[in-house]
């Protein structure tokens, strides 16, 4: 390494040492400010391959096929799928987080102002994503909990345009992305195009549609991604496998993982069946998983973080946090609280 230095070079490729024997290697080309950049293949596994991004430096060497070098006649197509399956990967430990904390909080309710500062709050307390409900009259997949606020929302006059004028002066201020999710109907209704370049320019960077058909999203994949926006998808417990494994492929960000059935609300328990589901899905995608719909309390994040999530959604506890509070100040602080609790229960 010292003759490296003295070269000097900038960066070294080992393209025979495997993982396990790179520790040394890094240690000291660490020490001499070389980047060790490491090698992944086509046929290197999802686990190995994210061990392998973790601990590249500079860069990664992606194997376009697989055998020794020579001249190809074509580039594999595969590339591509390769290439945004590490992207993904070394995307969600840009954020420097092992499991994401992702709170969902209903705006509007109790009013906007009230969910400016919500989301300062969050952020303040070590958020790695916040998404922000868009209230709707028909909320299909929400429960009791967050319809109640979606409708408390509305009844003030809430609307799309006030939200996006709100998320301007706001986003700016924050330090995590923040996602929208919003039933199909309104988006449909604007325009899918336009609802896109509006969200883009708020500075929104992700989507989630729960209520739209895998077979429906064709066009807002493509819209979502000339805007730059990650269209998450969901899958459920339910959800037959070779069509989990269409939705994992075509979701972006991470995959968004129900852990029941049914309407969004607290439950007192998450089903076990939760760690087989994500098995399943790794098993399918390198992309991070995220797990909502009955996240409740500390515990339950700390026991799908141990499953193996890669993300833990919150909503129906926050916003019963700030719905039913005395006062909105006191939602604030209450709020505050219950997700450096969250949060303290990841570390």
């Amino acid at each position: 390494m010292a003759v490296l230095t003295a070269a000097p070079a900038v960066g070294l490729v080992v393209p025979d040492v495997p993982l396990e024997e790179t520790e040394i290697l890094r240690m000291e080309s660490s020490k001499n400010n070389i980047e060790l950049v490491l090698l992944t293949t086509p046929t290197t596994p999802t686990d190995r391959m994210k061990s392998i991004v973790s601990a590249s430096e500079g860069f990664v060497y992606l194997m376009s096929s697989v055998g020794v070098t020579g001249t190809l006649t074509d580039v594999s197509a595969r590339v591509q799928t390769l290439l945004q399956d590490i992207k993904l990967v070394a995307e969600w430990e840009a954020y420097d987080f092992l499991v994401a904390l992702i709170p969902y909080i209903t705006a509007g309710d109790p009013d906007l102002p009230t969910t400016a500062e919500a989301l300062k709050v969050l952020d303040s307390c070590g958020s790695d994503i916040i998404e922000l409900g868009l209230p709707y009259s028909d909320p299909l997949a929400d429960g009791p909990i967050i319809q109640a606020a979606a409708t408390r929302s509305l009844a003030r006059g809430t609307n799309f345009d006030a939200v996006i004028s709100m998320l301007r002066e706001v986003l700016p201020q924050l330090s995590c992305p923040v996602s929208l999710f919003s039933y199909y109907n309104p988006i449909l209704k604007r325009g899918i195009g336009k609802f896109m370049t509006i969200i883009k320019d708020a500075g929104v960077q992700g989507l989630v549609v729960p209520d739209v058909p895998l077979e429906e999203t064709e066009i807002l994949r493509m819209e979502s991604s000339k805007n730059n926006i990650e269209l998450v998808l969901l899958t459920t417990p339910t959800t037959p496998t070779d069509r989990m494994k269409s939705i994992v492929s075509a979701s972006e960000g991470f995959v968004y993982l129900m852990s029941s059935v049914g309407v969004t609300g607290t439950r007192t328990d998450v089903s076990a069946r939760v760690q087989t589901l994500l098995q399943d899905i790794k098993q399918a995608t390198s992309k991070p998983v995220a797990v909502g719909f009955g996240i409740l309390k500390p515990e339950h994040v700390k026991q799908v973080a141990e499953w193996g999530a890669n993300g833990v959604i919150v909503g129906s506890a926050m916003v019963k946090l700030l719905g039913e509070a005395k006062s909105p100040e006191e939602g604030l602080k209450e709020l505050e609280t219950f997700t450096k609790s969250l949060k303290a229960a990841l570390i």
